[in-house]
C-alpha cells in the first residue's frame, strides 16, 4: 500500500502508459514525450516496475541495425493506480496577483 502522493513525473508516467494502456512503450518515447531526462525516468520506470505497476520486457524483434530496446506498458494495479490518480481532484493553490494584491484559487 502507498503511503504517499506520487510524485509529479511519476504521475506524468502513469498517466502517459495509461492513455493507451494496452501499447507496449520505450523509455525514450516517454521521456520525449514528458520531457524528463534519463535519470529522473527510467529510476521511476524501475520503481512501478517493481512495485508491480508496469510490466518491463526486451523488444523480441528489432530493426536490423538497432539494438533491442526495453519496452514496459501498464499491469492491472498500474492500470488501477491511472485510474485512481485521474479520480482524484487535483490540489488548489493560491497565487496572489501582485496587481490588486488579492489571493485567487487555481
Amino acid at each position: 500500500m502507498r503511503s504517499r502522493r506520487p510524485s509529479k513525473q511519476t504521475i506524468a508516467v502513469v498517466l502517459a502508459l495509461g492513455h493507451r494502456s494496452t501499447t507496449w512503450r520505450y523509455g525514450y518515447e516517454l521521456g520525449k514525450r514528458l520531457d524528463l531526462k534519463a535519470g529522473s525516468l527510467y529510476p521511476i520506470l524501475q520503481r512501478l516496475a517493481d512495485r508491480g505497476m508496469l510490466e518491463a520486457e526486451w523488444e523480441q524483434e528489432p530493426p536490423l541495425g538497432r539494438p533491442p530496446r526495453h519496452l514496459y506498458r501498464l499491469t492491472a494495479s498500474g492500470l488501477a493506480l491511472c485510474v485512481e490518480l485521474t479520480a482524484r481532484p487535483r490540489p488548489q493553490r493560491r497565487v496572489r496577483s501582485s496587481r490588486d494584491h488579492e489571493e485567487k484559487v487555481v
